[in-house]
């Protein structure tokens, strides 16, 4: 065991309950003094390169349908993706485990939606937004590095922000043509957020992509970012595309 093989092979290989390999793991430490560290990977930490990309993406995913739980024997990272989308689903695996390999990943079946879980306290150090409360009931600012990143990967951001709080919808109208109605379809892009800060990460970075945009409210709450020029609508669709 002090060669470092895995708990589960040693416990296959005596024919020993895995818990009970854990526990000789720890006396023997214990009888030695040593202090047992957990294996980390976290890129903040020991200043481990990382996928940037998957990163933008994750941290749109986040920072919409996402939230962090840090108790003293609990850590973990949470996405929520409707069943309705299960390539979302994946996307949000492959970014956790991309992102930082080392921690567990699992999936949790909710009535109606997939919880996407990756177990590791250092998910609060990538994602220093977490904070007691709601998103919008508290500031939301990026770091530097974390600007640094959303500016050199901006629409995979945007793409993450879509895929937790976005959609794409078909519209329709109707006009007088020759004295009739006729009905005109049209798509149109929509990220809803409640936080004032997030909305306007989303916009901002809309902007430097060149994706003209619209506040939409609905009653008195501008909660709403539209996007339904053609040509927007075309950008959008090449980087993002609606939800599979």
């Amino acid at each position: 065991m002090r060669q470092g093989i895995p708990n589960r092979v040693v416990a296959d290989e005596l024919g020993v309950p895995r818990g009970t390999i854990g526990w000789w793991r720890h006396e023997d430490r214990k009888r030695r003094g040593e202090i047992f560290e957990r294996p980390n990977d976290c890129p903040k930490c020991t200043s481990r390169t990382f996928d940037h990309q998957a990163y933008a993406y994750l941290l749109g995913l986040y920072l919409g349908d996402g939230h962090i739980i840090s108790k003293p024997k609990q850590h973990h990272l949470s996405i929520f993706c409707a069943d309705a989308w299960p390539g979302l689903i994946d996307e949000a695996e492959t970014a956790m485990r991309k992102v930082m390999p080392k921690p567990s990943v699992q999936r949790r079946q909710k009535n109606g939606c997939a919880e996407v879980k990756s177990y590791t306290k250092h998910w609060t150090c990538m994602f220093p937004q977490h904070g007691p409360g709601k998103k919008h009931d508290r500031v939301i600012a990026l770091e530097p590095w974390q600007q640094w990143i959303v500016d050199a990967h901006p629409w995979k951001f945007i793409r993450g922000l879509f895929h937790s709080d976005g959609c794409r919808v078909t519209n329709w109208t109707t006009r007088i043509v020759a004295g009739k109605p006729k009905r005109y379809e049209y798509p149109r892009y929509l990220f809803t957020n409640k936080s004032d800060d997030i909305r306007k990460l989303c916009s901002d970075t809309l902007t430097t992509v060149g994706v003209q945009w619209t506040t939409l409210a609905r009653g008195s709450d501008p909660f709403n970012i539209s996007v339904a020029r053609r040509a927007s609508v075309a950008l959008m669709d090449k980087h993002v595309g609606p939800k599979y």
